[in-house]
């Protein structure tokens, strides 16, 4: 499927509806969660997140670190055609905003201070993700 020709759209009162309230903040509202309060800020399992809107692969464990920050950090994503980034300047400075490029979702920011090998850092709020665990293939 060519994502640059389908992309999901919804009204308003669809996303309400699919969505828990706090997703809607964040996705629709581009919100943020408080700093350490996120579900993935701190997690370990071996796995994928993926878009809580939309299920577009987004980021792998294996490309998370812990940057202190209280946001999940990853350097680089999963697959970089689901994430698109766009110039931010709500805060009275310029961010670039992370959005999923599927279903349009606010995930979060980068930064230029993250860690190698990208050198970047991927700051994401928990509630703009879905885990997906990947079982071990040396445990089956």
């Amino acid at each position: 499927m060519d994502r640059t020709s389908k992309k999901m759209v919804k009204s308003e009162e669809e996303w309400k509806r699919d969505l828990s309230e706090e997703e809607f903040y964040i996705l629709r509202e581009k919100g943020t969660e408080r700093a350490f309060t996120g579900t993935f800020n701190k997690h370990k399992e071996s796995g994928n997140y993926v878009c809580a809107g939309c299920n577009s692969l987004l980021f792998s464990s294996e490309k998370k670190y812990d940057s202190g920050s209280g946001w999940p950090s990853f350097w680089e994503p999963a697959e970089k055609m689901n994430i698109i980034s766009e110039s931010d300047s709500s805060l009275e400075r310029i961010r670039t905003e992370v959005l999923c490029s599927n279903c349009g979702g606010h995930l979060g920011h980068v930064f230029e201070d993250g860690a190698q090998p990208t050198g970047l850092r991927y700051c994401i709020n928990s509630a703009a993700m879905h885990f997906q665990k990947v079982e071990n293939s040396k445990n089956k």
